[in-house]
């Protein structure tokens, strides 16, 4: 039977946590996530085993990077079964506050990130998500002090986002991304595809055929704003409401008109009855 990690919720015990799992000169490594766990966040857990000896994963549902219109109640939680999960796959250390914890009376500071938040994709339909993702990701790297923190390439803005704010905060910590793990239908694995039922998860998988389709043909040197006006109808024709279909510099997100401006990186995401999705490619 695998060992069950420890599993702190308060601030003084994570430190001491942490400072046990330094000894003899150990690395760290952090693995943020919401809980709901899946595949794709232990292909997260398993990459931080070969970055760092030790490995923290933070569970934490924050209320911040949610609108008042969106999932937060709903979010799935099942800290019990993710702490199995966790075992298995050998993890030391799980952070599990609460909201209190995390942001307790008279908190007041927030972090107003710019630049690749500033892109015109995901912080163009949630104005609010940059800035809460931005303050809890830097109080999780300043709580557990890792040498290193994997984030998965799904949230591809996001993690451009979080690499420049370790950049700009000085946080003596790497940022790694890592590959988007996909189902056997191509649908990148997310803990909201559990709100999918049969029909739409079957039509999800239309979102990464599409990507790819784009990409090879913009590899090909096809004009990017008709292969991406055609990529577009046929998401919609598959019953999704587009939120947008970009090709945009990998590493900056600016705009970009031809290969020639790359490399670059199309970025989708979409509504398919109550379930927003994301997803990006890198053209090859």
């Amino acid at each position: 039977m695998p060992k069950r990690p420890s599993v702190v919720s308060h601030v003084p015990a994570l430190r001491r946590a942490v400072r046990n799992l330094r000894r003899g000169g150990a690395t760290v490594a952090l693995v943020p996530t919401m809980g709901a766990l899946h595949d794709g966040h232990i292909s997260l857990v398993r990459l931080a085993k070969r970055r760092a000896r030790r490995v923290i994963v933070s569970v934490f549902v924050n209320p911040a990077q949610f609108a008042p219109n969106e999932d937060f109640a709903s979010y799935p939680r099942n800290l019990k079964q993710d702490i199995a999960m966790l075992a298995d796959a050998g993890v030391d250390l799980v952070w599990a506050p609460d909201s209190k914890t995390m942001y307790p009376p008279g908190f007041a500071t927030r972090i107003a990130p710019e630049g690749p938040a500033k892109a015109g994709l995901e912080d163009a339909f949630r104005p609010h998500f940059f800035g809460g993702v931005a303050t809890v990701v830097a109080k999780l790297l300043t709580q557990c002090t890792p040498d290193v923190a994997i984030f998965g390439e799904k949230d591809y803005q996001q993690l451009k986002v979080i690499t420049r704010l370790a950049a700009d905060l000085d946080l003596p910590v790497k940022i790694v991304g890592a590959p988007i793990v996909r189902e056997k239908s191509g649908l990148a694995m997310s803990s909201r595809n559990a709100y999918l039922s049969d029909t739409q998860r079957a039509a999800a998988a239309t979102l990464y055929r599409v990507l790819k389709d784009c990409a090879g043909r913009i590899a090909d040197k096809e004009l990017i704003a008709r292969v991406l006006d055609e990529g577009t109808a046929e998401i919609e024709r598959a019953g999704f409401t587009l939120d947008y279909l970009e090709a945009r510099h990998a590493d900056s997100l600016a705009k970009v008109e031809t290969i020639k401006d790359g490399p670059l990186r199309l970025l989708v995401a979409a509504r398919i009855g109550a379930t927003r999705l994301i997803d990006n490619v890198a053209v090859p």
